[in-house]
C-alpha cells in the first residue's frame, strides 16, 4: 500500500519549509512564486488530509479564530455571547486564544490562527499597531477588530469619546468641579485616551475652576482598590472609574474605611455591569451593550467572508444609568428658602 503523503513530502518537493506549505494551505502570505511551487507539489504528490482537503475543495473550514485580551471579564462573556448568537446558526465554530493584555501576545495569536486553517479572525484588541495593519494587508483572511479602531483595518467599536462626554456633562450638571479619573494607561487608545479625553472635555468646557486629576490603575478590581488611597488624596468631590470594575474596587476601599458615598465623595463608572445595580449605593454608569457589539462584529465577519457589502452604520447605542452613587451638589449649594410670613403680624 502506498504510504500517505505528508506536508513534509510536499515541502521537500517544492523546495520550501513545512511552515510555508502550512501558510499556503491556510491562505497565509507567501510569495506568488512559492505559491505556484507548492501548488504543483501538492498535485504531484496527491497530498491530502481530512481538514486541508476540505479546505482546498470548499475554501472554508467553518472555523473563526477569536483573540481575547483576558477571560476574567464581564465584557468578554457578553461579547462572546453576541458572537455566538450570529456565528453558530451560520454553521461556524470559534477557536479562542487569550493575549493576557499583551500586544505582542495578541500578534502572536493572530499569526498562529492564520496558520490553523480558520476562515477569519475576530480580535478584541489591546491596541492596533503597524504590525497589526501589516498582517491584515498580507493575509487573504479577513481580520476584524473590536474594542479599538484604526482606518487601516476592519473594526466595530463603541464611541468611547462620546461615552466620556456623556459622563462629563452629567457630573457638570450635578455641580461637581473637582474630579478624579481613575483609568488605564494610554497604551489602550479607546479606554486610556478616548474615554478619558471625552470626559475631561465635557467636564471642564468653559469652566476655569473645573479640574480633573488622573490616577492610573489596571483594569482589574484589585489594582483599583490598591490605588484608591491615591484617589482619596486628590480631595475631589467625585471619582470616575474608566470601567465599572475600577469604580467597584474604589467603592470597596471607601466602604472599608467608613468613607460615605455619595455624602463625602461620589463614584461613577462605565460599562453597565449587573453587579453595579446590587452594590450599595448602586453605581451610576454609562452602560454599553457588549452583546450587541459581538453580534455586529460577527455579522460584519460573515459579510466579509461572503464578499457582501458591509453595513455602513455600525454604531452601538450608549445608555446613561443614573443611580444613587452620585450626589447632586447644586442642591447642596442652594440657599434655604425663608420661612413663610403667612399668619404673622
Amino acid at each position: 500500500m502506498e504510504q500517505k503523503k505528508t506536508i513534509k513530502d510536499v515541502a521537500e518537493l517544492a523546495g520550501v519549509s513545512k511552515s510555508t506549505v502550512s501558510r499556503y494551505l491556510n491562505h497565509g502570505y507567501i510569495s506568488l512564486e512559492k505559491q505556484e511551487r507548492v501548488r504543483r507539489a501538492i498535485e504531484k504528490t496527491g497530498f491530502q488530509s481530512n481538514f486541508f482537503a476540505r479546505r482546498l475543495k470548499t475554501k472554508e473550514s467553518k472555523l473563526i479564530g477569536i483573540v481575547l485580551p483576558r477571560m476574567d471579564s464581564v465584557t468578554v462573556g457578553k461579547l462572546l455571547a453576541g458572537i455566538g448568537r450570529v456565528l453558530e446558526p451560520a454553521g461556524y465554530q470559534g477557536i479562542l486564544l487569550v493575549s493576557q493584555l499583551s500586544v505582542s501576545k495578541e500578534l502572536e495569536n493572530i499569526r498562529n490562527l492564520q496558520q490553523q486553517g480558520v476562515d477569519g479572525i475576530l480580535v478584541d484588541s489591546v491596541g492596533i499597531t503597524r504590525e497589526h495593519i501589516r498582517l491584515g494587508r498580507e493575509s487573504a483572511l479577513p481580520i476584524l477588530y473590536t474594542g479599538q479602531k484604526h482606518e487601516g483595518v476592519h473594526y466595530v467599536k463603541l464611541d468611547d469619546r462620546a461615552a466620556g462626554r456623556m459622563m462629563g456633562a452629567y457630573l457638570r450638571q450635578m455641580g461637581h468641579c473637582r474630579a478624579v479619573f481613575a483609568g488605564v494607561s494610554e497604551r489602550d487608545t479607546a479606554v486610556g485616551i478616548d474615554r478619558k479625553q471625552g470626559f475631561i472635555e465635557a467636564f471642564t468646557e468653559g469652566r476655569r475652576n473645573a479640574r480633573v486629576d488622573f490616577v492610573e490603575t489596571g483594569f482589574d478590581f484589585l489594582s483599583a482598590y490598591n490605588q484608591a488611597e491615591e484617589v482619596r488624596r486628590c480631595q475631589a468631590t467625585v471619582v470616575v472609574g474608566a470601567t465599572d470594575n475600577i469604580s467597584l474596587g474604589i467603592l470597596r476601599y471607601f466602604h472599608e474605611r467608613g468613607i460615605k458615598v455619595p455624602e463625602e465623595i461620589s463614584v461613577a463608572g462605565f460599562g453597565g455591569y449587573e453587579v453595579g445595580a446590587v452594590v450599595y449605593p448602586a453605581l451610576t454608569t454609562v452602560a454599553f451593550d457588549y452583546e450587541l457589539v459581538g453580534m455586529k462584529a460577527a455579522r460584519y465577519m460573515l459579510d466579509l467572508l461572503q464578499n457582501k457589502p458591509v453595513e455602513e452604520c455600525m454604531d452601538v447605542p450608549l445608555f446613561f444609568v443614573e443611580r444613587e452613587s452620585v450626589r447632586n451638589l447644586t442642591k447642596a449649594c442652594e440657599p434655604e428658602q425663608p420661612a413663610s410670613m403667612n399668619g404673622m403680624t
